[in-house]
This record gives C-alpha cells, sequence and structure tokens, in this order.
C-alpha cells in the first residue's frame, strides 16, 4: 500500500485551490505523472528536498509533494 494514499497526495495538492475553482488534479494518473517526473530529476542529480529514509528516487518524490515541497502547476501556470 501507498503512503500516503493518492487521496490524501490529492488533498496536498489541491489546498490551496479556493472555493469553487477547479482543483489542480482530480485524478491518479496527474499525482503518478508528476511524483514520476520529479524522479526521473533526481535520478538526473536534483537534489533531494526532504530527508528521507529511502534513497528510492519515486519515494523521496511522494514525500516531497506530501510535504508541499514541490507543486503540480495547473495547464494555465
Amino acid at each position: 500500500m501507498l503512503h500516503p494514499s493518492y487521496s490524501d497526495l490529492m488533498k496536498v495538492v489541491n489546498s490551496e485551490v479556493e472555493n469553487g475553482e477547479a482543483p489542480v488534479v482530480s485524478s491518479r494518473y496527474s499525482i503518478v505523472m508528476a511524483t514520476a517526473k520529479r524522479a526521473r530529476q533526481l535520478i538526473g542529480g536534483e537534489e533531494p528536498l526532504v530527508k528521507e529514509k529511502s534513497n528510492k528516487p519515486l519515494s523521496i518524490a511522494v514525500e516531497e509533494l506530501n510535504q508541499g515541497k514541490i507543486k503540480i502547476l495547473s495547464e494555465d501556470e
């Protein structure tokens, strides 16, 4: 099981959305694509933004997203 869950990650990403606005992400696919992109950046040499027990790039990317260290931008941004 993934910790945090997809729904928890979606809440974190959409936490800054005002009432009445469209959410930044509305599917698990968006979460998967964003964390995969960040994991590739980490593999390419980017420095992690969080301390993680695991040295796996995907685990680090998920934790960065969960802690709000990285953001998923909407298509307008």
